[in-house]
């Protein structure tokens, strides 16, 4: 994969709400109804994270879930992250 420049990146970021650039990630904070529903969030997305072999940076926090996306092997942000991105949102 190839780091994408930062137009790419802001262009693709254009159809995803709430992501934005943090340094050499892409960023979003879920927030759930409670804890249950965060946790199921992590669960369904695990599965598909598994299939990508792309492996997000996490953190939950009772039902708050930050996301931050890069791929470490290309040096920052590649359409890996922005395609995990897109998946999360569909399972949120």
């Amino acid at each position: 994969m190839q780091q994408l420049s930062k137009e790419e990146i802001e262009k693709g970021l254009q159809g995803l709400d709430g992501w934005n650039i943090s340094g050499n990630k892409i960023k979003k904070i879920y927030e759930f109804a409670d804890f249950n529903q965060a946790f199921g969030f992590m669960t369904r997305a695990a599965m598909e994270i598994e299939k990508m072999n792309h492996h997000p940076e996490w953190f939950n926090v009772y039902n708050k879930i930050t996301v931050e996306l890069t791929t470490h092997d290309a040096g920052g942000i590649t359409q890996n992250d922005l395609g995990l991105a897109r998946i999360l949102d569909s399972l949120a």
